[in-house]
């Protein structure tokens, strides 16, 4: 749970029937908005690390899904949603060193940790480095950074700025054709999907892509140990498919699990993410 040390300003939500404390706490010269869903104890705790200048909201459904026994810890990255921006970008290797700090000030010595997009590299990144605090590793939609089998340009031209997360008629002109998938066949989900995202500050978009830039883990993946499941729809126009199987081949004790659907599977198909996921957790497979 979070200790009295951590903020001044705390609330309660309402997640998968259990109190959700949502506070923003103090990191050293950081503040971070962070969530911590209490679950039994008898699992280490699942930390959720969202994809670019989405806030941890978005994972509302998929945790409403998971056991309600499951401790879930969420967080919004510098300049994302409540979390204010960071003066410098900060590469992988800062904000894995941020997300560890963010953990010895909740009193967390272990987690799962599952990243979606850009939040599957910095779950790459912080297993790498504090590889004895991650116990098990859950990668969704995501890739090996620099080095990896690019998207169309048409769609990383899309990506390059957060207009989509401003105006709702651009997010669905162009959901369809970025993140493909079930929102390609029924386009106007996206607008339940995102209804709760709040636009992130110009700031923090452009420092985590600068942050991200240059980054690869390619030639350090066969160092992980962790039981890694990665998940990987057949139609994400964003990270195609090829990257996925690439990372199957060099992490040495994973396992890749391909859905038939896109980019957003995990909240497009929240239930069946969410019983992956649990599986996976629980030693079924991996």
């Amino acid at each position: 749970m979070i200790n009295s040390q951590s903020s001044a300003r705390a609330n309660v939500t309402k997640g998968a029937g259990r109190p959700e404390q949502v506070s923003l706490i103090e990191v050293g010269r950081t503040r971070l908005r962070v969530a911590v869903r209490p679950g039994s104890g008898d699992y280490p705790p699942l930390l959720l690390i969202s994809g670019i200048g989405v806030n941890f909201e978005v994972f509302n459904p998929f945790v409403a899904a998971l056991d309600p026994d499951r401790e879930i810890i969420r967080f919004d990255v510098p300049g994302v949603g409540g979390s204010p921006p960071s003066y410098l970008p900060l590469n992988f290797a800062c904000l894995a060193r941020l997300t560890a700090r963010m953990l010895d000030q909740l009193g967390y010595k272990q987690v799962d940790v599952l990243g979606i997009s850009w939040g599957g590299a910095l779950a790459q990144q912080f297993a790498l480095q504090y590889s004895a605090r991650c116990r098990r590793l859950i990668l969704v939609a995501t890739s090996t950074g620099a080095l990896m089998f690019p998207a169309h340009l048409t769609v990383l031209t899309k990506m390059l700025n957060p207009a989509r997360y401003f105006r709702a008629d651009y997010m669905r002109a162009i959901a369809p054709t970025i993140y493909g998938g079930r929102i390609r066949r029924e386009p106007e989900l996206i607008g339940k999907i995102f209804e709760q995202v709040h636009p992130p500050a110009s700031l923090g978009y452009y420092g985590q892509m600068l942050g991200a830039a240059g980054w690869t883990s390619i030639h350090w993946l066969f160092w992980l140990r962790q039981p890694t499941l990665i998940i990987a729809g057949d139609d994400d126009p964003l990270i195609p498919l090829l990257n996925a199987r690439l990372m199957a081949a060099l992490i040495p004790n994973s396992t890749l699990q391909i859905v038939n659907d896109g980019h957003l599977f995990i909240l497009t198909d929240a239930p069946k993410a969410a019983q992956m996921t649990q599986d996976f957790l629980k030693g079924h497979y991996a």
